[in-house]
């Protein structure tokens, strides 16, 4: 009888631990075709709450964008250097405008596209950070931009 008991504990366990996976995993919410600067605009975040975007969002997916009052350039460089020390975070694109990284979570390794547009009229970064895929990131990528948004101020951008 007790084996029973731990063969359907584990059943249980593994039944949870699959539903966890399913929840993370599916539906996909972002694709490469979403990132980069279109019109003066980083994309606007899809539906499901693992995204924020300090342009064109809702109340649930806005976050204020990241002032400075440096050049746009040591702006840029701070950026680039704060981006340096975000675990599992790796820069994929840059240019004069704009920053493309990813950060990749602890143990599943999903992948967020964490973006930084510099317009050229105003001193003020855009970001965005989206999860790749499932549903709910329990507000990580707001956590992170939130960092590096304090990183940065620490640093006197």
């Amino acid at each position: 009888m007790p084996n029973l008991t731990i063969s359907r504990l584990r059943n249980i366990i593994f039944s949870i631990f699959l539903t966890l996976i399913i929840s993370f995993t599916v539906p996909g919410t972002a694709s490469a075709s979403s990132l980069g600067i279109e019109s003066g605009s980083l994309s606007p975040c899809p539906a499901s709450p693992n995204c924020v975007v300090s342009q064109k969002a809702d109340a649930k997916h806005t976050i204020a964008p990241i002032t400075y009052h440096v050049t746009r350039d040591k702006a840029r460089e701070a950026l680039l250097k704060v981006l340096t020390v975000v675990p599992r975070t790796q820069i994929i694109k840059q240019t004069d405008n704009y920053v493309h990284a990813i950060s990749k979570s602890r143990i599943f390794k999903f992948v967020d596209d964490v973006e930084f547009y510099f317009p050229s009229d105003k001193s003020i970064i855009h970001i965005r950070s989206a999860s790749r895929v499932g549903d709910s990131d329990f507000g990580v990528n707001r956590t992170r931009l939130e960092q590096i948004r304090l990183a940065l101020r620490d640093l006197n951008i």
